[in-house]
C-alpha cells in the first residue's frame, strides 16, 4: 500500500497543527486565574470538534458504500480533486493567518475570560479541531478508496503511527529549539503538502482520463523510467508524494505544469506573505 506513508504524514500534519490550537488556548487559560474555569469548556469543545470529523466521515464512507461501481468511479475522482484542492487552501491560510494566529486566538479568549462566556472557548475548540479534523478525514478519504480502505490494519496502524510522530513533534517544537522550531517546521511541511497536493490532483485527472471526461492529447509525451522508473519502489515513493509521472500523458504533464505555475503565481502574490 503505496498511500501508507502519505496516510502517515496527513495524521503527522494535521495532529500537530490540531495540538498547535489546543495548546495556545490550553496555556493561556492555565496562565490567565480567570480562565482556569474554561478548562473544560475547551476540553468539550475538542470533543465536539472530533465529533464532527468523525460524522463527516461516516457521511464520506456511506456515500461511497450506497455508490454504483460507476459512481464510486465518479467520487473517488471528486474527492481526489477535493483534496489536492483543500490542501493548497490549508497552505496559504496558515501563509496569511499563522504569524497572527496565536494573537487572534488570545484576544479571542481575553474577550471570554472577560465576560465569564465559556461557551466561546467551547466554539473556538470546536471550530479549530473540526477544521483539522474535517481536512484529515477528506485527505483519508480521498487516499483509502480503492485500497481495501478503513477496513485495512495497516491504515489504521499508519494513522496511529502518524498521531504518536506528532505528539513527539509538538514535545519538541515546544522546547524551543534553534533547529527544530515552529518557523522550519511549518516552512518544510509546506513544501511537502504542496508536493502533495500535486499528488492527489494527477491522480484525480487520471482517473477523469480513464473515465474519458478529459482528453489524454497524447498518450506518452517521454519517458525517463531509465533513470526513475514510477513503477518501482522508491519510484512509487516519490510518484505517491510529489505526482511524478516517468510516462506522462500530455495532460498529465499540462495540468502539473499548470499547478506549480499557479503554485508560484501565488507565492509571489503580495497578498500571500511568508512567514517573518
Amino acid at each position: 500500500m503505496q498511500n501508507l506513508g502519505q496516510i502517515l504524514f496527513v495524521m503527522w500534519r494535521e495532529t500537530v497543527e490540531a495540538m498547535l490550537v489546543v495548546g495556545i488556548l490550553h496555556a493561556w487559560l492555565a496562565h490567565d486565574p480567570s480562565g482556569r474555569r474554561g478548562k473544560k469548556y475547551l476540553w468539550l469543545g475538542v470533543l465536539a470538534g472530533l465529533a464532527l470529523a468523525l460524522l463527516l466521515g461516516l457521511g464520506i464512507e456511506a456515500m461511497g458504500s450506497i455508490l454504483s461501481d460507476e459512481g464510486q468511479e465518479y467520487f473517488q475522482a471528486a474527492m481526489l480533486l477535493v483534496a489536492a484542492a483543500l490542501i493548497v487552501q490549508m497552505v496559504f491560510w496558515m501563509r496569511m493567518h499563522g504569524r497572527r494566529l496565536k494573537q487572534d486566538l488570545e484576544q479571542s479568549l481575553s474577550r471570554s475570560t472577560r465576560t465569564q462566556h465559556w461557551w466561546g472557548v467551547f466554539s473556538l475548540a470546536a471550530i479549530a479541531v473540526a477544521r483539522e479534523g474535517s481536512e484529515t478525514v477528506v485527505y483519508l478519504s480521498s487516499l483509502a478508496m480503492g485500497e481495501n480502505g478503513f477496513a485495512s490494519p495497516r491504515f489504521w496502524l499508519a494513522s496511529a503511527l502518524g498521531v504518536v510522530l506528532a505528539g513527539t513533534t509538538f514535545y519538541l517544537l515546544q522546547l524551543g529549539g534553534k533547529l527544530f522550531s515552529w518557523r522550519i517546521f511549518f516552512q518544510l511541511t509546506e513544501i511537502l503538502l504542496l508536493l502533495f497536493g500535486c499528488a492527489l490532483l494527477m491522480n484525480g485527472v487520471e482517473k477523469l482520463m480513464d473515465m474519458q471526461l478529459l482528453p489524454v492529447l497524447k498518450s506518452q509525451v517521454w519517458d525517463s523510467s531509465m533513470w526513475l522508473d514510477d513503477g518501482s519502489i522508491f519510484g512509487g515513493i516519490v510518484s505517491s508524494f510529489t505526482g511524478y509521472r516517468s510516462r506522462p500523458a500530455l495532460m498529465s504533464l499540462l495540468v502539473f505544469s499548470g499547478y506549480w505555475l499557479a503554485i508560484t503565481g501565488m507565492l509571489k502574490a503580495p497578498r500571500f506573505p511568508g512567514r517573518q
